[in-house]
């Protein structure tokens, strides 16, 4: 395994710590509609746009090397002003995103560097993920090649039929909500985008790698991890970051 370090050694010093290359990638390409249109990306939480929040969270992590987004493509200019306005540093780049969220993330993984082993694929939208999540899902990684952040399920889930009847109910201590970051070995993922069919149409990435047979280890995160999707998950952000202030 190729490995990377950010220091020099030094004749006066140890040498510095080693590890895999890692690109996160931040999907933010969507068109909002369950936001009624309103761009998410820009929504302001606690005075600070949603995909700002997400941006630095991964900037201020130190497992990880360069962010690429994927964006869409009249939202670029607004989103490299934004950075570049807020000392943004390793953000190697802002794509095009595509039809697709896979072919959003397709987009981002080409402009990868060359250095690349392993891709922490987000979605811009969750803005409250945490460094502690973050660095447990990247370390998984390293150990077991594919991890992913989630939470256990709370409620009964039921299966439900297209007549709205009841067939089924799962074992509640098997579910988990599966949250982002994602983060896998790249040319794992890269394999798995070649070889399994229909794989621009995945929606989620960890699908994507189980249905190449691949398996994925879950980590435990957190509860505020939320994706703002619709009005009332601003209310609800809102709510854990005051919280948060508050200690």
């Amino acid at each position: 395994m190729r490995m990377h370090s950010k220091r020099q050694n030094s004749e006066n010093f140890p040498a510095a710590p080693v590890r895999p290359f890692v690109t996160a990638v931040l999907v933010a390409a969507g068109n909002s509609t369950r936001m009624g249109g309103v761009n998410k990306q820009f929504l302001q939480l606690d005075g600070t746009p949603v995909l700002f929040r997400t941006v630095r969270a991964f900037e201020d992590c130190e497992l990880v090397d360069e962010i690429i987004i994927a964006a869409r493509e009249q939202d670029i200019p607004q989103i490299a002003s934004l950075l570049h306005a807020n000392g943004i540093g390793k953000v190697k780049d802002i794509v095009r995103g595509g039809a697709t969220r896979q072919e959003s993330v397709f987009a981002a993984v080409r402009c990868c560097d060359p250095q690349c082993e392993f891709l922490a694929i987000h979605d811009g939208a969750r803005p409250l993920v945490t460094a502690q999540v973050i660095e447990g899902t990247i370390q998984a990684a390293f150990q077991f090649g594919a991890a992913a952040t989630g939470v256990r399920v709370k409620d009964t889930v039921k299966v439900v039929d297209a007549n709205g009847m009841i067939v089924g109910t799962p074992d509640r201590s098997t579910l988990w909500a599966v949250h982002t970051p994602q983060v896998f070995r790249k040319e794992t993922y890269l394999h798995a985008a070649r070889e399994v069919p229909g794989s621009a149409d995945f929606t989620d990435d960890c699908k994507l790698l189980e249905a190449a047979g691949v398996p994925v280890h879950m980590v435990e995160g957190s509860y505020e991890n939320i994706k703002i999707t619709t009005p009332e998950d601003i209310w609800i952000a809102e709510g854990i970051l005051a919280g948060r202030n508050n200690g």
